[in-house]
């Protein structure tokens, strides 16, 4: 197994602000494992808030530099990105499976999603237009100028450490807009191996920062506090994005939050059972089940519900687990400690409650974060799963006999981020659709993301769209002018 480590070096484990690449101020590093073996792979500079107003000093003196490159070559710079991406993918996604977990086929996925955001944005860098017309009442005309909101803070999780910030960084800088992303502690590399890409295609300096650091609380405050910062976008938890509300507020930034989910997956009695269950295995096991739009809650209905939950069963069980770099693995590592003993006292609490394990239940013994896919039944109402983000390849089982009651099971969540319903009947279908309160709905299929696709949930899932026609919106402020014109 060649060393992925080898295309990160030692210089590109530092800060990146401005032209440079440098140490912490204070000087302190800290370490990052693979979470396979627990095992320090490399230290990275941890940045305190000196060094976070380094970066929004580099931003803001790049900004209006930037702002006024002409559209066509902000478009290259991304199309120049995407294209750096695809040819170093490999590289790429075997750095994202040694500092996350993920099965390198899963990781390959992630560099080729993550790349297609450049690609998209590319294309809506030419595409930012205002409007001209006459006034209603007549006498003047109105014209409206899109301008970029300005700098931009960025703090993105660690489960997809290349596509969420690429998600942020590829609309901000085709809307004219400087960067500094803060990526989670526990995957800083794969985003300074993309600050490294975007610095040798020719982003310049100033442009994109990035920010490592395991003071993520005083830096990002201290950014937020700032009067140059102007926009913040953050994808977490609900809790820590209720935080960064409060703070952005105080300066009225402009913010986009994609938090924490809780999504219902339906399988109806008149679905096609081999759609459910292939839609099922992806909804709930893609990433490992680290995904905010995983199947958190399964409700089958109950004509339907042996079947399907045995054949379900069946496919968890299965599946290998183990280090993602080996071959034929299907589940790698969780990310820390952490997650696997909160999944295991959900399942624990569960199973107290009356919850039965089919498959899985007990986490194995040996070095790193690891969790067998696991599948229950009979899972209360009240189990604590069924209102936390599991976050791990858990899936609860629970079964309905109508759409009243599964619609409003689906929708007793403060979360609001997607969903999933599997029925071959179009009108259930629509009812479901207009009925879910959800941001994001698949129906008949587990996969719904795509740059080209609004991302983004409603009630305490989040605030605004990423991706799409939509994603560059966020970055754009617009000035109205009346123009004297009888």
């Amino acid at each position: 197994m060649s060393d992925p480590m080898n295309v990160l070096a030692p210089e590109h484990r530092r800060l990146r602000i401005g032209d440079a690449w440098r140490d912490a101020a204070s000087g302190a590093t800290f370490a990052v494992e693979d979470p396979a073996t627990g095992k320090t792979i490399a230290e990275v500079a941890d940045a305190d808030v000196v060094d976070g107003l380094a970066a929004l000093d580099a931003a803001s003196t790049a900004m209006a530099e930037w702002a006024a490159t002409p559209p066509r070559k902000r478009s290259e710079l991304l199309t120049a990105t995407y294209r750096a991406l695809a040819e170093r993918s490999e590289e790429v996604a075997r750095l994202i499976t040694l500092e996350m977990g993920k099965p390198l086929a899963e990781a390959r996925g992630e560099v080729a999603y993550g790349a297609e955001f450049f690609r998209w944005f590319a294309e809506e860098a030419v595409r930012v237009e205002g409007r001209y017309s006459t006034a209603p009442a007549g006498g003047y005309r109105i014209l409206t100028v899109p301008k970029p909101v300005g700098p931009c803070v960025f703090v993105t999780p660690w489960n997809f450490p290349l596509a969420m910030g690429a998600r942020k960084i590829a609309p901000a800088l085709a809307a004219g807009c400087t960067t500094i992303t803060k990526p989670a502690a526990q995957t800083p590399l794969t985003m300074l191996f993309l600050a490294r890409i975007m610095e040798e295609v020719g982003v310049p300096p100033g442009v994109v920062n990035v920010v490592t650091t395991k003071r993520a609380g005083e830096v990002v405050s201290a950014l937020l506090a700032d009067s140059r910062t102007r926009k913040l976008s953050f994808t977490g938890s609900t809790e820590v994005g209720r935080v960064l509300l409060r703070q952005a507020a105080d300066n009225v930034l402009r913010t986009s939050m994609e938090l924490g989910g809780n999504a219902a997956l339906i399988v109806c009695a008149d679905a096609d059972l081999d759609v459910a269950l292939d839609g099922a295995m992806v909804a709930k096991m893609r990433n490992i089940g680290e995904s905010c739009i995983a199947a958190n809650r399964i409700y089958v209905e109950e004509p339907v519900r042996e079947e399907f939950t045995a054949r379900f069963a069946e496919r968890m069980g299965a599946l290998s687990v183990g280090h993602g770099l080996d071959d034929g693995v299907d589940v790698g590592a969780l990310i820390d400690e952490a997650s696997v003993t909160k999944i295991d006292e959900l399942v624990a609490d569960a199973v107290d409650r009356g919850a039965r394990v089919l498959v899985g239940g007990e986490r194995p013994d040996g070095p790193g974060h690891f969790y067998p896919p696991t599948v229950l039944v009979d899972v209360p109402e009240d189990a604590r799963m069924l209102e936390a983000e599991i976050f791990g390849p858990v899936a609860p089982i629970i079964s309905f006999t109508s759409d009243d009651e599964v619609m409003a099971k689906a929708n007793n969540t403060e979360h609001g981020l997607a969903g999933y319903i599997f029925t071959r009947d179009l009108q259930r279908a629509l009812r479901f659709a207009e009925g879910l309160d959800t941001g994001m709905l698949g129906i008949n299929r587990g996969l719904i993301s795509d740059p080209s696709a609004p991302f983004g949930g409603v009630k305490q899932s989040g605030i605004g769209k990423e991706g799409s026609h939509e994603g560059i919106r966020e970055y754009l402020d617009l000035t109205y002018v009346a123009i004297d014109l009888p």
